[in-house]
C-alpha cells in the first residue's frame, strides 16, 4: 500500500488579459507532449526531444516541486489550451530559484511569454521571501533574452546548468 500525503499543497491560479496560470492537469498532457516533441522548442531546453511518457513525467516533477518547496512552475492557458509554462523552478542542483518559462511555437512574438512570465515574477516576489530571481538562459536563445530583458532583468554573469553554458540573468524586486 502506498503512503498518505502528509500535506496538502495548493497551487493558486492567476490571470492575465490574455492567460490563465494555473496547475498542470492531466488534459494538458497532449499539448505538453506535441511542445516537447517540437525540436524548435526543445533546442534551448537540452536538445533532447521528448516521448509523450517523459512529457508527463515533466508534469510530475513540475508538480512535485509545488509539494515539496510550495512554490513551482504554472501551466500557461491561453486561447484556450495549456500553451506552456511560466514560473519558479528550483531542482536540487540549482544555484537559486529560477524564474523559468517556456512556450510552444505558435505563441511565440506575441508576448504571451512576456505577460505570462510577468504574472509569475510578481507572485513570486509577493510570496516567496527572496529579493531575486534568476533566469539561466542560452545566449543564443535570442527570444528568451528579450523576454528577460522587457522584464527588466540584467545579465550577472555565466555559469554552466547540466552541461549547457548559460547566461545567468537577475530579476531584482
Amino acid at each position: 500500500m502506498l503512503g498518505r500525503m502528509s500535506s496538502i499543497f495548493e497551487i493558486p491560479t492567476l490571470h492575465t488579459d490574455r492567460c490563465t496560470l494555473r496547475a498542470f492537469q492531466a488534459a494538458d498532457l497532449d499539448a505538453v507532449a506535441a511542445m516537447q516533441a517540437n525540436p524548435d522548442v526543445r533546442r534551448f531546453l537540452g536538445g533532447n526531444l521528448l516521448s509523450r511518457a517523459e512529457s508527463w513525467s515533466l508534469m510530475e516533477r513540475i508538480l512535485g516541486q509545488w509539494a515539496l518547496r510550495g512554490y513551482g512552475v504554472f501551466a500557461v492557458e491561453a486561447e484556450g489550451r495549456c500553451a506552456g509554462w511560466a514560473g519558479v523552478l528550483h531542482p536540487l542542483e540549482w544555484p537559486e530559484p529560477e524564474l523559468a518559462y517556456s512556450l510552444d511555437q505558435p505563441f511565440w512574438g506575441r508576448g504571451i511569454a512576456t505577460e505570462a512570465v510577468r504574472a509569475a515574477r510578481t507572485w513570486a516576489f509577493t510570496r516567496l521571501d527572496v529579493g531575486r530571481l534568476a533566469s539561466f538562459i542560452v545566449p543564443e536563445n535570442t527570444r528568451s533574452v528579450r523576454v528577460a530583458q522587457k522584464l527588466g532583468a540584467v545579465r550577472d554573469g555565466a555559469t554552466t546548468i547540466r552541461g549547457f553554458a548559460v547566461d545567468w540573468w537577475v530579476h531584482w524586486k
